[in-house]
């Protein structure tokens, strides 16, 4: 990148005696993202699982000089990707003191500023902008007009500066002219009405403006980065066609494909207090299945594929999940607590408002929806460490078959959400078998986590349909599954 002199340069004759030359911003993206590449640094490194896909398309995309549509489903890190493009720029960037354009001192586009160059000369102070000043972002909304983002014609400041209609002082400029030199975002573009796209028609190709008519051409200098959810073009509204063959690439954008880059995702963005870092400990099985329920959420019947399943929701069922154990924590006075199994069913809230259902999920509600999911999750998971549950498969660990006689023999096992550490051992350490089962099938997690391992080992048979699970507001009990559909029947 070229750095800027900033403390050497002061004024206008300072900055024509250096090196530094007048470019647009897309050759100076375009400059320092092939520097970065040559040498090898690494770029968009909050941007995870997107190395072999969406990265090199971006950066295609940037060195041929491209405006950019991102086009995925939400919770895809579209406004991620177009706020990280900023790491790209210069640090700093001369512009003209004042200047509502940020206009280069040697490139002026207003008469103003041409007016305060003649005037001024090379004694003309400097100012610099940041990079980060440089990012302006748009969420586009269906009461969005053409003044908001162009400009318009102010008769207040005419009238109040004695000016006339042709002259070009009377403008105020929308958020686009204010953006020159900078990156424009503009999010979710679908729901901008058709007619305010069509005044983007110059600005994209002309890179122009035109304000009511007003005879004048400003060649706007702009990265334009925009964003859209497949969904947008049928349910809210559509881009309209001149306005897509105007914008050069169009990257799609993905889900993780993966348990383990999503795992990495949450990590990186769930919002976990220090205080909860230092009581709660996360067995990385709590971790895996909060992934699974997104990745079962995604497949699932219930709910519609067209809306999508954010990474929203397994962040926030991350956020819950500890904020769950913490609170377990505080409640019995423990100095460490691990999450547990039924620490998941303190997700439901972050599952109900992040997935939109189909005809059938509204049926069925969406707790019960939820809880399916997480099910599924458990199930799925019990199957990866403990093999196959289906008939005759569990003699093959002859423990299993001490767990499930312990439980025909007429014991229940209730485990309160509640319960300390060392009742919730006690609980645990009754079922003939159980410890010895996890033992067999997964390497010893430590103390604690041996816990967490024999109660998901219990809520999977359950799934398997070789317990019964009974939930109330306190407690989840495991019993015989026999036992407990002939004392319904008896019922």
């Amino acid at each position: 990148m070229i750095k800027a002199d900033t403390k050497r340069i002061k004024n206008l004759g300072d900055l024509k005696s250096s090196d530094y030359t007048p470019r647009s911003i897309k050759e100076e993206i375009r400059h320092n993202l092939s520097v970065a590449l040559r040498y090898e640094e690494k770029l968009f490194r909050d941007l995870i699982g997107y190395d072999d896909t969406v990265i090199p398309d971006l950066q295609r995309a940037l060195l041929s000089k491209h405006n950019i549509n991102l086009l995925g489903l939400r919770g895809q890190a579209k406004t991620r990707m177009a706020r990280s493009i900023v790491a790209l720029l210069d640090e700093y960037i001369p512009v003209i003191p004042g200047s509502e354009l940020n206009e280069d001192p040697l490139a002026p586009i207003t008469e103003a500023s041409k007016e305060k160059i003649r005037k001024e000369g090379n004694k003309m102070p400097i100012e610099w902008l940041h990079r980060d000043e440089r990012y302006v972002e748009k969420l586009a909304t269906p009461d969005v007009s053409v003044a908001d983002l162009i400009g318009d014609i102010d008769p207040i400041k005419a009238v109040n500066e004695k000016l006339s209609y042709n002259d070009e002082g009377v403008i105020h400029y929308g958020l686009i002219p204010r953006a020159n030199r900078c990156i424009f975002c503009l999010n979710e573009i679908p729901d901008l009405q058709p007619r305010i796209q069509v005044a983007l028609f110059n600005i994209l190709q002309e890179k122009d403006i035109q304000i009511r008519g007003f005879k004048f051409r400003m060649p706007l200098d702009i990265q334009f980065v925009f964003t859209a959810n497949p969904e947008d073009y049928t349910n809210r509204g559509s881009i309209v066609t001149p306005l897509k063959d105007r914008i050069g690439s169009q990257i799609l954008t993905h889900y993780p494909k993966d348990l383990a880059v999503s795992m990495a995702i949450t990590a990186q963005e769930a919002k976990i207090h220090p205080e909860q870092e230092k009581l709660v400990e996360i067995p990385d099985l709590l971790r895996e299945l909060i992934e699974e329920v997104v990745f079962e959420a995604r497949d699932n019947e219930f709910v519609d594929p067209k809306s999508g399943v954010s990474a929203r929701l397994s962040i926030s069922a991350m956020e819950n999940l500890v904020s769950a154990a913490e609170r377990r924590a505080l409640i019995n006075a423990e100095k460490k607590t691990p999450a547990r199994i039924m620490d998941l069913y303190s997700i439901i809230p972050s599952i109900t408002g992040k997935i939109e259902m189909v005809y059938e999920g509204e049926q069925e509600g969406p707790f019960n929806v939820a809880r399916i999911l997480i099910g599924k999750a458990i199930r799925k998971t019990f199957t990866k460490y403990f093999g196959d549950m289906t008939d005759g498969k569990e003699d093959e660990n002859p423990a299993i078959n001490r767990v499930i006689h312990w439980f025909e023999k007429g014991n229940n096992l209730p485990v309160a959400f509640n319960s300390s550490d060392r009742k919730y051992a006690e609980f645990l350490n009754k079922v003939e078998g159980l410890g010895e089962f996890v033992k067999n099938s997964v390497e010893d997690k430590g103390n604690m986590f041996h816990y967490v391992w024999m109660e998901f080992a219990l809520h999977g048979l359950a799934e398997h349909s070789k317990l019964s699970k009974t939930s109330s507001k306190d407690s989840t009990t495991f019993g015989d599954l026999v036992g407990s559909m002939l004392k319904g029947f008896e019922e």
